[in-house]
Protein backbone atom coordinates (compact mmCIF):
# COMPACT_ATOMS: atom_id res chain seq x y z
CA UNK A 1 0.00 0.00 0.00
CA UNK A 2 2.75 2.35 0.49
CA UNK A 3 4.19 1.71 -2.82
CA UNK A 4 1.25 3.35 -4.86
CA UNK A 5 3.76 5.72 -6.72
CA UNK A 6 6.29 2.79 -7.53
CA UNK A 7 3.07 1.06 -9.31
CA UNK A 8 2.22 3.96 -10.77
CA UNK A 9 5.54 4.40 -12.34
CA UNK A 10 5.42 0.82 -13.83
CA UNK A 11 2.49 0.44 -15.14
CA UNK A 12 3.53 3.64 -17.07
CA UNK A 13 6.75 2.48 -18.15
CA UNK A 14 4.68 -0.76 -19.47
CA UNK A 15 2.64 1.39 -21.60
CA UNK A 16 5.89 3.35 -23.02
CA UNK A 17 7.04 -0.02 -24.26
CA UNK A 18 3.78 -0.63 -26.13
CA UNK A 19 4.03 2.59 -27.46
CA UNK A 20 8.35 1.76 -28.25
CA UNK A 21 7.65 -1.43 -29.93
CA UNK A 22 4.46 0.40 -32.17
CA UNK A 23 6.99 3.10 -33.15
CA UNK A 24 9.91 0.02 -33.82
CA UNK A 25 7.03 -2.02 -36.17
CA UNK A 26 6.12 0.91 -37.87
CA UNK A 27 9.64 1.95 -39.18
CA UNK A 28 10.08 -1.57 -40.11
CA UNK A 29 7.12 -1.33 -42.53
CA UNK A 30 8.47 1.49 -44.28
CA UNK A 31 11.75 -0.06 -44.80
CA UNK A 32 9.61 -3.26 -46.26
CA UNK A 33 7.86 -0.85 -48.43
CA UNK A 34 10.89 1.37 -49.58
CA UNK A 35 12.68 -2.06 -50.27
CA UNK A 36 9.75 -3.12 -51.83
CA UNK A 37 9.33 0.27 -54.58
CA UNK A 38 13.00 -0.06 -54.80
CA UNK A 39 13.05 -3.81 -55.96
CA UNK A 40 10.03 -2.77 -58.37
CA UNK A 41 12.01 -0.16 -59.92
CA UNK A 42 15.27 -2.14 -59.99
CA UNK A 43 12.96 -4.62 -62.67
CA UNK A 44 10.88 -1.87 -64.61
CA UNK A 45 14.29 -0.36 -65.33
CA UNK A 46 15.76 -3.59 -66.77
CA UNK A 47 12.34 -5.07 -67.94
CA UNK A 48 12.21 -4.46 -72.32
CA UNK A 49 10.13 -1.96 -73.48
CA UNK A 50 7.05 -3.44 -75.76
CA UNK A 51 8.33 -2.99 -79.38
CA UNK A 52 12.22 -2.75 -78.71
CA UNK A 53 14.91 -5.22 -79.38
CA UNK A 54 15.08 -6.59 -76.21
CA UNK A 55 11.61 -8.10 -76.40
CA UNK A 56 12.16 -9.73 -79.70
CA UNK A 57 15.01 -11.07 -78.25
CA UNK A 58 12.90 -12.82 -75.68
CA UNK A 59 12.69 -16.09 -77.87
CA UNK A 60 16.18 -17.04 -76.89
CA UNK A 61 15.86 -19.08 -73.48
CA UNK A 62 18.38 -17.16 -71.84
CA UNK A 63 16.64 -13.54 -72.45
CA UNK A 64 13.68 -15.26 -71.39
CA UNK A 65 15.11 -16.68 -68.52
CA UNK A 66 16.36 -13.30 -67.39
CA UNK A 67 12.59 -11.70 -68.16
CA UNK A 68 11.29 -15.01 -65.62
CA UNK A 69 14.05 -13.56 -63.38
CA UNK A 70 12.80 -9.91 -63.28
CA UNK A 71 8.97 -11.30 -62.87
CA UNK A 72 9.43 -13.30 -59.72
CA UNK A 73 11.38 -10.52 -58.62
CA UNK A 74 8.50 -8.08 -58.54
CA UNK A 75 6.60 -10.92 -57.57
CA UNK A 76 8.91 -10.96 -54.36
CA UNK A 77 8.62 -7.39 -54.05
CA UNK A 78 5.02 -7.61 -53.88
CA UNK A 79 5.22 -10.10 -50.63
CA UNK A 80 7.79 -7.69 -48.98
CA UNK A 81 4.76 -4.99 -49.46
CA UNK A 82 2.74 -7.91 -47.92
CA UNK A 83 4.93 -8.23 -45.16
CA UNK A 84 4.61 -4.68 -44.21
CA UNK A 85 0.82 -4.39 -44.81
CA UNK A 86 0.32 -7.08 -42.38
CA UNK A 87 2.80 -5.80 -39.55
CA UNK A 88 1.34 -2.09 -40.28
CA UNK A 89 -2.72 -3.83 -39.99
CA UNK A 90 -1.93 -6.67 -37.30
CA UNK A 91 0.34 -5.39 -35.22
CA UNK A 92 0.73 -1.00 -35.39
CA UNK A 93 -3.15 -0.94 -35.53
CA UNK A 94 -4.14 -3.39 -33.27
CA UNK A 95 -1.53 -2.10 -30.54
CA UNK A 96 -2.45 1.13 -30.64
CA UNK A 97 -5.75 0.48 -30.42
CA UNK A 98 -5.42 -1.48 -27.48
CA UNK A 99 -2.94 0.98 -25.98
CA UNK A 100 -5.43 3.45 -26.16
CA UNK A 101 -7.96 1.61 -23.68
CA UNK A 102 -5.11 0.49 -21.35
CA UNK A 103 -4.33 4.42 -21.11
CA UNK A 104 -8.05 4.81 -19.93
CA UNK A 105 -8.27 1.49 -18.08
CA UNK A 106 -4.92 2.87 -15.81
CA UNK A 107 -6.10 6.47 -15.44
CA UNK A 108 -9.57 4.72 -14.07
CA UNK A 109 -8.41 2.52 -11.45
CA UNK A 110 -5.86 5.34 -10.41
CA UNK A 111 -8.55 7.71 -10.34
CA UNK A 112 -9.96 5.08 -7.92
CA UNK A 113 -6.94 4.85 -5.71
CA UNK A 114 -6.70 9.28 -5.60
CA UNK A 115 -10.66 8.88 -4.64
CA UNK A 116 -9.96 6.51 -2.04
CA UNK A 117 -7.08 7.70 -0.72
CA UNK A 118 -8.43 11.52 -0.39
CA UNK A 119 -11.88 10.26 1.42
CA UNK A 120 -9.79 8.41 4.14
CA UNK A 121 -7.75 11.62 4.41
CA UNK A 122 -10.94 13.95 4.87
CA UNK A 123 -12.04 11.51 7.29
CA UNK A 124 -9.26 12.00 9.18
CA UNK A 125 -9.22 15.78 8.80
CA UNK A 126 -12.40 15.64 10.49
CA UNK A 127 -11.25 13.17 13.21
CA UNK A 128 -8.74 15.27 14.21
CA UNK A 129 -10.89 18.52 14.27
CA UNK A 130 -13.28 16.68 16.48
CA UNK A 131 -10.17 15.54 18.85
CA UNK A 132 -9.03 19.03 19.15
CA UNK A 133 -12.44 20.38 19.71
CA UNK A 134 -12.80 17.58 22.78
CA UNK A 135 -9.40 18.50 24.26
CA UNK A 136 -9.65 22.23 24.20
CA UNK A 137 -13.34 22.12 25.37
CA UNK A 138 -12.86 19.53 27.88
CA UNK A 139 -9.87 22.11 29.49
CA UNK A 140 -12.67 24.80 29.27
CA UNK A 141 -14.75 22.57 31.67
CA UNK A 142 -12.18 21.94 34.09
CA UNK A 143 -11.52 25.42 34.91
CA UNK A 144 -15.58 26.49 34.72
CA UNK A 145 -16.01 23.54 37.51
CA UNK A 146 -12.51 24.59 39.05
CA UNK A 147 -13.56 28.53 39.26
CA UNK A 148 -17.26 27.28 40.36
CA UNK A 149 -15.33 25.09 43.60
CA UNK A 150 -13.54 28.26 44.04
CA UNK A 151 -16.57 30.83 43.99
CA UNK A 152 -18.14 28.45 46.41
CA UNK A 153 -15.76 28.19 48.92
CA UNK A 154 -15.19 32.40 48.44
CA UNK A 155 -16.95 34.28 51.62
CA UNK A 156 -17.07 37.23 50.14
CA UNK A 157 -19.17 35.97 47.00
CA UNK A 158 -22.51 36.01 47.23
CA UNK A 159 -24.72 33.35 46.21
CA UNK A 160 -25.96 34.46 43.03
CA UNK A 161 -22.21 34.26 41.89
CA UNK A 162 -21.99 31.05 43.51
CA UNK A 163 -25.23 29.86 41.15
CA UNK A 164 -23.52 31.29 37.88
CA UNK A 165 -20.11 29.78 38.13
CA UNK A 166 -21.91 26.28 38.78
CA UNK A 167 -24.03 26.65 35.97
CA UNK A 168 -21.36 28.11 33.63
CA UNK A 169 -19.51 25.04 34.85
CA UNK A 170 -22.59 22.26 34.28
CA UNK A 171 -22.46 24.26 30.76
CA UNK A 172 -19.08 23.93 29.71
CA UNK A 173 -18.95 20.30 31.01
CA UNK A 174 -21.86 19.59 29.00
CA UNK A 175 -20.24 20.87 25.84
CA UNK A 176 -17.12 18.49 26.51
CA UNK A 177 -18.77 15.71 26.86
CA UNK A 178 -21.21 16.35 23.53
CA UNK A 179 -17.06 17.20 22.15
CA UNK A 180 -16.20 13.90 23.52
CA UNK A 181 -18.74 11.66 21.75
CA UNK A 182 -18.25 13.41 18.49
CA UNK A 183 -15.10 12.51 19.06
CA UNK A 184 -15.73 8.85 19.66
CA UNK A 185 -18.13 8.79 16.60
CA UNK A 186 -15.57 10.28 14.07
CA UNK A 187 -12.94 8.23 15.39
CA UNK A 188 -15.17 5.55 15.26
CA UNK A 189 -15.78 6.24 11.30
CA UNK A 190 -12.03 6.68 10.28
CA UNK A 191 -10.85 3.51 11.74
CA UNK A 192 -13.77 2.01 9.68
CA UNK A 193 -12.90 3.76 6.46
CA UNK A 194 -9.24 2.85 7.15
CA UNK A 195 -9.81 -0.40 7.42
CA UNK A 196 -11.90 -0.18 3.84
CA UNK A 197 -9.29 1.08 2.43
CA UNK A 198 -6.40 -0.97 3.24
CA UNK A 199 -8.06 -4.01 3.12
CA UNK A 200 -10.61 -3.73 0.11
CA UNK A 201 -10.40 -0.96 -1.79
CA UNK A 202 -6.78 -0.18 -2.36
CA UNK A 203 -6.12 -4.08 -2.55
CA UNK A 204 -8.96 -4.01 -5.25
CA UNK A 205 -7.47 -1.29 -7.45
CA UNK A 206 -4.03 -2.81 -7.28
CA UNK A 207 -5.26 -6.39 -8.31
CA UNK A 208 -7.09 -4.55 -11.27
CA UNK A 209 -3.72 -2.83 -12.06
CA UNK A 210 -1.58 -6.22 -11.95
CA UNK A 211 -4.11 -7.76 -14.04
CA UNK A 212 -3.94 -4.81 -16.74
CA UNK A 213 0.01 -4.46 -16.55
CA UNK A 214 -0.11 -8.56 -16.77
CA UNK A 215 -2.92 -8.11 -20.06
CA UNK A 216 -0.18 -5.79 -21.74
CA UNK A 217 2.26 -8.16 -21.25
CA UNK A 218 0.59 -10.70 -22.87
CA UNK A 219 -0.99 -8.71 -25.67
CA UNK A 220 2.74 -7.61 -26.04
CA UNK A 221 4.11 -11.25 -26.05
CA UNK A 222 1.47 -12.05 -28.88
CA UNK A 223 2.48 -8.95 -31.03
CA UNK A 224 6.35 -10.32 -30.32
CA UNK A 225 5.16 -13.60 -31.93
CA UNK A 226 3.07 -12.19 -34.63
CA UNK A 227 6.23 -10.30 -36.13
CA UNK A 228 7.62 -13.35 -36.73
CA UNK A 229 4.60 -15.32 -38.19
CA UNK A 230 3.81 -12.13 -40.69
CA UNK A 231 7.31 -12.91 -42.10
CA UNK A 232 6.98 -17.06 -41.77
CA UNK A 233 3.72 -16.86 -43.51
CA UNK A 234 4.92 -15.61 -46.83
CA UNK A 235 8.20 -17.30 -47.27
CA UNK A 236 6.78 -20.32 -48.71
CA UNK A 237 5.87 -17.81 -51.44
CA UNK A 238 9.00 -16.41 -51.53
CA UNK A 239 10.67 -19.87 -51.83
CA UNK A 240 8.59 -20.14 -54.82
CA UNK A 241 10.22 -17.34 -55.81
CA UNK A 242 13.71 -18.58 -55.67
CA UNK A 243 12.56 -21.66 -57.04
CA UNK A 244 11.46 -19.75 -60.17
CA UNK A 245 14.44 -18.12 -60.25
CA UNK A 246 16.53 -21.59 -60.26
CA UNK A 247 14.02 -22.63 -62.35
CA UNK A 248 14.67 -20.04 -64.98
CA UNK A 249 18.91 -20.68 -65.09
CA UNK A 250 17.60 -24.49 -65.59
CA UNK A 251 15.50 -23.72 -68.81
CA UNK A 252 18.44 -22.06 -70.35
CA UNK A 253 19.33 -24.42 -73.37
CA UNK A 254 22.10 -22.59 -75.40
CA UNK A 255 21.77 -25.77 -78.07
CA UNK A 256 18.21 -23.88 -78.64
CA UNK A 257 18.87 -20.77 -78.97
CA UNK A 258 21.54 -21.42 -81.37
CA UNK A 259 18.84 -23.10 -83.51
CA UNK A 260 16.53 -20.11 -83.31
CA UNK A 261 19.32 -17.81 -84.70
CA UNK A 262 19.48 -19.71 -87.12
CA UNK A 263 16.08 -20.28 -88.19
CA UNK A 264 15.54 -16.59 -87.76
CA UNK A 265 18.63 -15.10 -89.63
CA UNK A 266 18.92 -17.89 -92.26
CA UNK A 267 18.74 -16.15 -95.89
CA UNK A 268 17.39 -19.52 -98.08
CA UNK A 269 20.33 -18.34 -100.50
CA UNK A 270 21.89 -21.69 -102.38
CA UNK A 271 25.94 -21.86 -101.59
CA UNK A 272 27.60 -21.36 -105.43
CA UNK A 273 28.74 -24.38 -107.03
CA UNK A 274 32.57 -25.69 -107.94
CA UNK A 275 33.87 -23.09 -110.57
CA UNK A 276 34.62 -24.63 -114.18
CA UNK A 277 38.24 -24.56 -115.64
CA UNK A 278 38.74 -21.85 -118.14
CA UNK A 279 41.23 -23.24 -120.73
CA UNK A 280 42.18 -19.87 -122.60
CA UNK A 281 44.77 -22.26 -124.56
CA UNK A 282 42.24 -23.11 -126.22
CA UNK A 283 40.73 -20.42 -127.74
CA UNK A 284 37.71 -19.48 -125.78
CA UNK A 285 37.43 -15.63 -125.24
CA UNK A 286 36.30 -14.80 -121.65
CA UNK A 287 32.92 -13.59 -122.73
CA UNK A 288 31.52 -16.12 -124.43
CA UNK A 289 33.01 -18.11 -120.81
CA UNK A 290 30.77 -15.86 -119.09
CA UNK A 291 27.88 -16.37 -121.21
CA UNK A 292 27.59 -20.20 -121.17
CA UNK A 293 24.75 -22.06 -119.89
CA UNK A 294 27.10 -24.39 -118.48
CA UNK A 295 29.16 -22.09 -116.32
CA UNK A 296 28.29 -21.13 -113.24
CA UNK A 297 28.13 -17.79 -111.79
CA UNK A 298 31.03 -17.45 -109.37
CA UNK A 299 30.09 -16.26 -105.63
CA UNK A 300 30.04 -12.42 -105.95
CA UNK A 301 28.37 -12.46 -109.02
CA UNK A 302 25.51 -14.88 -106.93
CA UNK A 303 25.14 -12.91 -103.85
CA UNK A 304 25.62 -9.67 -105.48
CA UNK A 305 28.99 -8.33 -103.72
CA UNK A 306 31.13 -5.64 -104.85
CA UNK A 307 33.78 -7.61 -106.87
CA UNK A 308 36.46 -4.85 -105.83
CA UNK A 309 36.02 -5.95 -102.26
CA UNK A 310 37.16 -9.14 -100.82
CA UNK A 311 34.62 -11.74 -99.65
CA UNK A 312 34.35 -12.79 -96.03
CA UNK A 313 31.91 -15.45 -95.32
CA UNK A 314 31.23 -14.52 -91.75
CA UNK A 315 31.23 -10.77 -92.50
CA UNK A 316 29.02 -8.19 -90.72
CA UNK A 317 25.39 -7.96 -92.87
CA UNK A 318 24.04 -4.36 -94.37
CA UNK A 319 21.18 -3.59 -94.03
CA UNK A 320 20.05 -4.16 -97.94
CA UNK A 321 21.74 -7.41 -97.91
CA UNK A 322 22.44 -10.21 -95.64
CA UNK A 323 24.79 -13.33 -95.56
CA UNK A 324 24.36 -16.20 -97.59
CA UNK A 325 25.83 -18.58 -94.49
CA UNK A 326 25.19 -18.07 -90.92
CA UNK A 327 27.40 -18.95 -88.64
CA UNK A 328 26.36 -21.62 -86.82
CA UNK A 329 24.70 -23.33 -89.75
CA UNK A 330 26.09 -27.02 -91.05
CA UNK A 331 27.38 -26.82 -94.72
CA UNK A 332 25.48 -29.65 -96.92
CA UNK A 333 27.12 -31.26 -99.81
CA UNK A 334 27.65 -29.64 -102.96
CA UNK A 335 25.84 -30.25 -105.94
CA UNK A 336 27.08 -29.48 -109.56
CA UNK A 337 25.26 -27.12 -111.76
CA UNK A 338 22.36 -28.61 -113.28
CA UNK A 339 22.29 -30.83 -110.97
CA UNK A 340 19.79 -32.36 -108.44
CA UNK A 341 18.64 -29.32 -106.23
CA UNK A 342 19.76 -27.87 -102.92
CA UNK A 343 19.31 -30.11 -100.07
CA UNK A 344 16.82 -26.74 -98.75
CA UNK A 345 14.01 -28.44 -100.79
CA UNK A 346 14.72 -32.17 -100.43
CA UNK A 347 14.37 -34.61 -103.43
CA UNK A 348 11.36 -33.08 -104.75
CA UNK A 349 11.28 -29.31 -104.98
CA UNK A 350 7.64 -29.56 -105.71
CA UNK A 351 6.71 -31.20 -102.72
CA UNK A 352 8.70 -28.52 -100.78
CA UNK A 353 6.53 -26.13 -102.00
CA UNK A 354 2.97 -27.52 -101.80
CA UNK A 355 3.96 -28.14 -98.24
CA UNK A 356 4.84 -24.22 -97.76
CA UNK A 357 1.95 -23.47 -99.53
CA UNK A 358 -0.41 -25.73 -97.44
CA UNK A 359 1.42 -24.11 -94.37
CA UNK A 360 0.76 -20.77 -94.59
CA UNK A 361 -1.29 -19.69 -97.33
CA UNK A 362 -4.21 -23.03 -97.76
CA UNK A 363 -6.04 -22.22 -93.85
CA UNK A 364 -6.71 -18.42 -95.74
CA UNK A 365 -7.73 -19.56 -99.44
CA UNK A 366 -11.43 -19.29 -98.60
CA UNK A 367 -10.62 -15.52 -97.50
CA UNK A 368 -8.56 -15.02 -100.40
CA UNK A 369 -11.27 -16.35 -102.88
CA UNK A 370 -13.76 -14.01 -101.02
CA UNK A 371 -11.72 -11.05 -101.04
CA UNK A 372 -12.60 -7.88 -103.11
CA UNK A 373 -10.30 -6.85 -105.74
CA UNK A 374 -9.77 -3.80 -103.42
CA UNK A 375 -5.95 -1.21 -104.70
CA UNK A 376 -4.26 -1.53 -101.75
CA UNK A 377 -0.15 -0.86 -101.26
CA UNK A 378 1.16 -3.64 -99.72
CA UNK A 379 4.90 -4.02 -99.25
CA UNK A 380 6.75 -7.15 -100.59
CA UNK A 381 9.62 -7.12 -98.75
CA UNK A 382 11.37 -8.03 -101.30
CA UNK A 383 14.69 -6.68 -100.54
CA UNK A 384 15.11 -9.42 -98.00
CA UNK A 385 16.39 -13.05 -98.07
CA UNK A 386 13.82 -15.72 -99.12
CA UNK A 387 13.60 -17.33 -95.90
CA UNK A 388 13.09 -14.04 -94.38
CA UNK A 389 10.64 -12.52 -96.93
CA UNK A 390 9.00 -15.49 -96.18
CA UNK A 391 8.94 -14.96 -92.57
CA UNK A 392 7.79 -11.48 -92.59
CA UNK A 393 4.86 -12.31 -95.08
CA UNK A 394 3.65 -14.42 -93.02
CA UNK A 395 4.07 -12.15 -89.70
CA UNK A 396 2.40 -9.35 -92.07
CA UNK A 397 -0.85 -11.80 -93.18
CA UNK A 398 -1.01 -12.66 -89.35
CA UNK A 399 -1.45 -9.23 -88.23
CA UNK A 400 -3.66 -7.46 -90.99
CA UNK A 401 -6.20 -11.25 -90.13
CA UNK A 402 -6.05 -9.81 -86.59
CA UNK A 403 -6.66 -5.99 -87.32
CA UNK A 404 -9.73 -7.42 -89.56
CA UNK A 405 -11.19 -9.86 -87.47
CA UNK A 406 -11.43 -6.53 -84.59
CA UNK A 407 -13.41 -4.70 -87.71
CA UNK A 408 -15.67 -7.16 -87.93
CA UNK A 409 -16.56 -7.26 -84.60
CA UNK A 410 -16.85 -3.87 -84.71
CA UNK A 411 -19.25 -4.19 -87.12
CA UNK A 412 -21.22 -6.95 -85.51
CA UNK A 413 -21.75 -4.45 -82.70
CA UNK A 414 -22.47 -1.84 -84.71
CA UNK A 415 -25.47 -3.82 -86.42
CA UNK A 416 -26.29 -4.93 -82.94
CA UNK A 417 -26.73 -1.16 -81.75
CA UNK A 418 -28.37 -0.04 -84.54
CA UNK A 419 -31.37 -2.71 -84.70
CA UNK A 420 -31.94 -1.96 -80.56
CA UNK A 421 -32.34 2.12 -81.78
CA UNK A 422 -34.31 1.19 -84.28
CA UNK A 423 -36.71 -1.15 -81.92
CA UNK A 424 -35.90 1.54 -78.89
CA UNK A 425 -35.60 5.24 -80.32
CA UNK A 426 -35.80 6.52 -76.90
CA UNK A 427 -32.56 4.65 -76.80
CA UNK A 428 -30.67 6.67 -79.63
CA UNK A 429 -31.40 7.63 -83.26
CA UNK A 430 -29.67 5.31 -85.45
CA UNK A 431 -28.60 7.65 -87.84
CA UNK A 432 -25.94 8.19 -85.79
CA UNK A 433 -24.02 5.31 -86.40
CA UNK A 434 -23.75 5.57 -90.33
CA UNK A 435 -20.57 7.32 -89.86
CA UNK A 436 -19.37 4.92 -87.59
CA UNK A 437 -20.04 1.91 -89.85
CA UNK A 438 -19.16 3.75 -92.89
CA UNK A 439 -15.80 4.05 -91.36
CA UNK A 440 -15.94 0.29 -90.30
CA UNK A 441 -17.24 -1.28 -93.76
CA UNK A 442 -14.69 0.79 -95.44
CA UNK A 443 -11.79 -0.18 -92.80
CA UNK A 444 -12.89 -4.17 -93.83
CA UNK A 445 -12.55 -3.25 -97.33
CA UNK A 446 -9.12 -2.24 -97.25
CA UNK A 447 -7.86 -4.82 -95.02
CA UNK A 448 -9.50 -7.35 -96.74
CA UNK A 449 -7.47 -5.68 -100.24
CA UNK A 450 -4.29 -5.62 -97.93
CA UNK A 451 -4.42 -9.09 -97.01
CA UNK A 452 -5.55 -10.09 -100.75
CA UNK A 453 -2.51 -9.01 -101.67
CA UNK A 454 -0.36 -10.27 -98.83
CA UNK A 455 -1.54 -13.98 -99.99
CA UNK A 456 -1.00 -13.35 -103.66
CA UNK A 457 2.99 -11.63 -102.79
CA UNK A 458 2.96 -14.69 -100.84
CA UNK A 459 1.83 -17.35 -103.24
CA UNK A 460 3.88 -15.79 -106.18
CA UNK A 461 7.08 -16.03 -103.85
CA UNK A 462 6.64 -19.75 -102.61
CA UNK A 463 6.04 -20.28 -106.49
CA UNK A 464 9.00 -18.63 -107.19
CA UNK A 465 11.44 -20.81 -104.87
CA UNK A 466 9.96 -24.16 -106.56
CA UNK A 467 11.22 -23.13 -109.70
CA UNK A 468 14.90 -23.94 -110.00
CA UNK A 469 16.80 -21.61 -112.42
CA UNK A 470 19.39 -22.14 -113.71
CA UNK A 471 23.04 -20.79 -113.57
CA UNK A 472 22.63 -17.77 -115.67
CA UNK A 473 19.20 -16.39 -114.28
CA UNK A 474 16.81 -17.68 -116.83
CA UNK A 475 14.38 -20.37 -115.58
CA UNK A 476 14.03 -24.09 -116.54
CA UNK A 477 12.04 -24.76 -119.72
CA UNK A 478 10.68 -27.94 -118.30
CA UNK A 479 10.44 -27.61 -115.06
CA UNK A 480 8.49 -24.23 -114.05
CA UNK A 481 5.38 -24.85 -116.43
CA UNK A 482 5.02 -28.20 -114.61
CA UNK A 483 5.13 -26.90 -111.07
CA UNK A 484 3.49 -24.24 -111.83
CA UNK A 485 0.00 -26.54 -112.95
CA UNK A 486 1.04 -28.79 -109.68
CA UNK A 487 0.39 -26.39 -107.50
CA UNK A 488 -2.58 -25.08 -108.56
CA UNK A 489 -3.70 -28.65 -109.98
CA UNK A 490 -3.28 -29.29 -105.96
CA UNK A 491 -4.99 -26.38 -104.70
CA UNK A 492 -8.33 -27.04 -106.71
CA UNK A 493 -8.11 -30.67 -105.74
CA UNK A 494 -7.58 -29.75 -102.19
CA UNK A 495 -11.12 -27.54 -102.27
CA UNK A 496 -12.92 -29.82 -103.73
CA UNK A 497 -12.61 -32.49 -102.91
CA UNK A 498 -10.09 -32.34 -99.68
CA UNK A 499 -9.19 -36.15 -98.26
CA UNK A 500 -9.18 -35.78 -94.39
CA UNK A 501 -5.54 -36.60 -93.43
CA UNK A 502 -5.21 -38.32 -89.54
CA UNK A 503 -4.89 -37.11 -86.51
CA UNK A 504 -1.33 -37.08 -85.19
CA UNK A 505 -2.96 -36.21 -81.50
CA UNK A 506 -5.59 -34.12 -79.54
CA UNK A 507 -5.93 -30.99 -77.42
CA UNK A 508 -8.23 -29.34 -75.00
CA UNK A 509 -8.94 -25.87 -75.14
CA UNK A 510 -7.94 -24.11 -72.32
CA UNK A 511 -9.61 -20.20 -73.08
CA UNK A 512 -12.05 -19.57 -75.55
CA UNK A 513 -11.34 -18.75 -78.84
CA UNK A 514 -13.99 -17.13 -81.13
CA UNK A 515 -12.35 -18.19 -84.97
CA UNK A 516 -12.58 -16.23 -88.11
CA UNK A 517 -13.49 -18.32 -91.14
CA UNK A 518 -12.81 -15.50 -93.28
CA UNK A 519 -8.92 -16.18 -91.95
CA UNK A 520 -8.80 -20.00 -91.81
CA UNK A 521 -9.41 -20.06 -87.96
CA UNK A 522 -12.15 -22.12 -85.98
CA UNK A 523 -13.49 -21.33 -83.10
CA UNK A 524 -13.41 -23.38 -79.99
CA UNK A 525 -14.71 -23.28 -76.17
CA UNK A 526 -12.80 -23.50 -73.08
CA UNK A 527 -12.40 -27.50 -72.46
CA UNK A 528 -13.16 -28.44 -75.68
CA UNK A 529 -11.77 -31.41 -76.60
CA UNK A 530 -10.28 -31.24 -80.82
CA UNK A 531 -8.09 -33.49 -83.01
CA UNK A 532 -4.92 -32.32 -83.98
CA UNK A 533 -4.25 -32.22 -87.54
CA UNK A 534 -0.83 -30.67 -88.72
CA UNK A 535 1.23 -29.09 -85.31
CA UNK A 536 2.79 -25.80 -84.84
CA UNK A 537 5.44 -24.98 -87.53
CA UNK A 538 7.03 -22.00 -85.41
CA UNK A 539 4.10 -19.51 -86.23
CA UNK A 540 2.20 -19.97 -83.43
CA UNK A 541 -0.98 -21.83 -85.20
CA UNK A 542 -1.81 -25.34 -84.51
CA UNK A 543 -4.39 -26.95 -87.34
CA UNK A 544 -6.98 -28.72 -85.23
CA UNK A 545 -10.35 -30.80 -86.73
CA UNK A 546 -13.45 -31.07 -84.59
CA UNK A 547 -16.09 -34.37 -85.17
CA UNK A 548 -17.82 -32.92 -87.82
CA UNK A 549 -15.42 -32.48 -89.88
CA UNK A 550 -14.52 -28.87 -89.33
CA UNK A 551 -11.43 -28.20 -89.88
CA UNK A 552 -9.51 -24.87 -89.09
CA UNK A 553 -6.18 -23.13 -86.82
CA UNK A 554 -6.17 -22.48 -83.14
CA UNK A 555 -3.41 -20.07 -81.75
CA UNK A 556 -1.11 -23.11 -79.55
CA UNK A 557 -0.71 -20.95 -76.84
CA UNK A 558 -4.75 -21.30 -76.24
CA UNK A 559 -4.80 -25.41 -75.84
CA UNK A 560 -3.53 -28.05 -73.89
CA UNK A 561 -1.33 -30.42 -76.66
CA UNK A 562 -0.88 -33.90 -77.15
CA UNK A 563 0.74 -35.44 -79.68
CA UNK A 564 0.70 -38.98 -80.28
CA UNK A 565 4.34 -41.09 -79.92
Amino acid sequence: MDQYDVIEKHTLSGLDLVEKYIKFVKERTEIEQNYAKQLRNLTKKYSPKRGSKEEQECRFSNHQSFLDILNEMNDYAGQRELIAENMMMNICIELTKYLQELKLERKTHLSDGKKAQQSLESTYKQLDNSKKRFEREWREAEKATQYAEKTDQDINATKADVEKAKQQAHMRTHIAEECKNDYAAQLQKYNKEQNQFYFTDMPLIFNNLQDMDERRMRKLAQAYILYADTERHVMPIIGKCLEGITRAGTNVNEKNDSLVLIEQHKSGFERPGDLEFEDYSQGINRASSDSSLGTPKGPLDLLGKNKSKPFWLFSKKSKSSSSPLTPFSTPPAPSPANGPPSPKFGRDPLSYCLKEINKTVKPRISSFRTLRRTPAATEDFGHLPPEQRRKRLQQKIDDISKELQKELDQSEALGKMKDVYEKNPQMGDPASLAPQITQTTHNIERLRGELRECLLVLTNHLNKLVSPSSPDGAQSDESTPDASQAIYAEFDDDFEEEELSIPIGQCTALYNFPGVNEIGTIAMQEGEVLAVVEEDKGDGWTRVRRNNGDEGYIPTSYANITLNK
